[in-house]
Formats: C-alpha cells, sequence, structure tokens
C-alpha cells in the first residue's frame, strides 16, 4: 500500500522539472495516482475495510485538486499528464 523510496524517486524524475522537485502539481498527481492504484487493489481484497476507504476518497479528492489547479494554469500540460498517468477526462 505504501510507496518506496526507489519508486518516489523515479516518480519525481520522470514528471518533475529536476531531481530535486518533488513539491510541483504534476509530481504530487503521479505519486498520489500511484498510491490510489495501490489502494484500489487493496480494497478488491478487503471490501470492509472503511478506514481505508475513507483514505482513498480523501487521495482521490486531493488529487482531483491539484489537477483543476494544473488544468486552470496550463491545459496543455494537464492534456499531457492524464494522457501519460492514463486518468479519464
Amino acid at each position: 500500500m505504501s510507496i518506496t523510496k526507489e519508486k518516489t524517486a523515479e516518480l519525481i524524475a520522470e514528471f518533475g522539472a529536476n531531481d530535486k522537485d518533488s513539491g510541483s502539481a504534476a509530481v504530487q498527481v503521479a505519486i498520489l495516482t500511484h498510491r490510489i492504484v495501490s489502494l484500489t487493489e487493496h480494497m478488491k481484497i478487503h471490501k470492509k475495510d472503511f478506514a481505508s476507504r475513507r483514505g482513498l476518497l480523501t487521495m482521490v479528492g486531493q488529487r482531483r485538486h491539484l489537477l483543476d489547479y494544473i488544468k486552470r494554469r496550463d491545459e496543455d500540460a494537464y492534456k499531457g499528464l492524464i494522457a501519460k498517468l492514463g486518468l479519464r477526462r
């Protein structure tokens, strides 16, 4: 369910402006997407884990807000990011 340091560094290298760029919205969306996919697999097995479900919904909402922010600032970057991550919309 958690994300490893290696995977985080890989996502930062792929979506960030440089190796230290862990705070940009695109990197945060990529990390949240990885965590959401992982937690979704957990929820398929443990259907009654309501605490994890609440955390999952919080992460989805946070990602949605970050994506709205990116879309307001640069629509081309938004379209590229959702295509790269395989998200709908």
